[in-house]
């Protein structure tokens, strides 16, 4: 399939997700959300996809909203134009979230705005030693969206979300690794190779329990202690249902190595 705004291949059980718009800061626009809510419900029908690498071409990974085209959209609707611009990113987020296969961001550049919180969803955050991070949408007279308000205060907590949204502070990559949002800083010519080593690994692993891990953490702050160990139950029991569930533990009790399947 062709896209105009992204890049994506799979190889080895392992997805890139690469934005490709260098010129333009990787900036949002209608067809990049669009296209990502394909790509991402590509991803979550895929039964064999262990991994999922996102990354961008160019200088930046992504300098949020395009602006220029919520100034002036196709149709003269800003509020309709946004609507539909910002209903297809976390549609494309929501299904990153619940698929099996772990989502790594490999951050290689700026991430602000839109591309902040795109980055903040990932469920393995590599950031290159150049990248930086900030919120900005307060700057531009916004509210956030794509999910930071989900993930930012369970990542620094509350007061430090609220500094970030209201001040605009950017953060180096080391100090969003401190701040407790970035899980891995390394050296900007290596993030490549790390991320594609981190994802094989990844898909190496056994995928429903990732998919069953990922799940159960989205709820983690919000359900009553009755609800969360019913769901721990629930997912515990269902990878019986699994190869790798079955496999993993005789592998285990005959001190060998198991080798998954994803399935």
């Amino acid at each position: 399939m062709q896209f105009e705004t992204i890049t994506f291949e799979t190889k080895d059980r392992v997805g890139t997700l690469t934005m490709n718009r260098p010129d333009e800061a990787n900036a949002l626009n209608a067809q990049m959300a669009k296209e990502l809510f394909e790509i991402a419900v590509l991803c979550s029908r895929d039964k064999n996809l262990g991994a999922l690498i996102v990354t961008a071409n160019g200088k930046m990974f992504n300098a949020g909203g395009d602006l220029k085209e919520f100034d002036n959209p196709p149709g003269g609707r800003q509020d309709e134009h946004l609507s539909r611009v910002a209903s297809d990113l976390h549609n494309a987020i929501i299904r990153f979230q619940y698929m099996d296969a772990p989502v790594i961001m490999a951050i290689n550049g700026t991430a602000a705005g839109g591309g902040f919180s795109l980055a903040l969803s990932g469920d393995y955050i590599l950031a290159s030693d150049k990248a930086k991070f900030v919120s900005a949408y307060t700057a531009s007279g916004l509210t956030p969206d794509g999910s930071s308000t989900y993930f930012l205060a369970k990542h620094v907590g509350l007061l430090r979300a609220k500094e970030l949204f209201l001040t605009n502070r950017m953060l180096s990559a080391d100090e969003a690794k401190q701040w407790g949002f970035v899980t891995e800083v390394v050296a900007h010519d290596n993030l490549a190779t790390k991320a594609n080593e981190m994802a094989i690994q990844i898909a190496s692993g056994p995928t429903k329990a990732y998919g069953g891990v990922k799940k159960m953490l989205l709820s983690s702050f919000s359900s009553p202690i009755e609800s969360q160990l019913d769901n721990e139950t629930r997912h515990i029991v269902g990878t019986m249902d699994t190869h790798d569930g079955p496999h993993g533990l005789n592998a285990f009790l005959n001190k060998e190595r198991p080798r998954f399947t994803g399935s």
